[in-house]
């Protein structure tokens, strides 16, 4: 399992290489370079899903998400 994904700004293209938390969803991120504030694109659980390189760790070991 990876814990690490990059996440690309959709409205500046910034990328952050973040570590995703275990115990939680994060429904929201705040770019490093413009300051948007991104949320879940509809029928995502989480930023990483939406926006990152990799799924969220539920995701990823193929359960489903637990903020769903």
């Amino acid at each position: 399992m990876q814990l690490q994904s990059t996440i690309t700004c959709p409205k500046c293209g910034h990328q952050s290489v973040e570590t995703m938390p275990l115990d939680a969803c994060q429904f929201f991120y705040d770019c490093k370079g413009c300051g948007a504030r991104l949320k879940p694109n509809a029928g995502d659980c989480c930023v990483f899903c939406s926006y990152g390189s990799v799924r969220c760790p539920p995701l990823q070991v193929g359960n489903d998400c637990a903020c769903s």
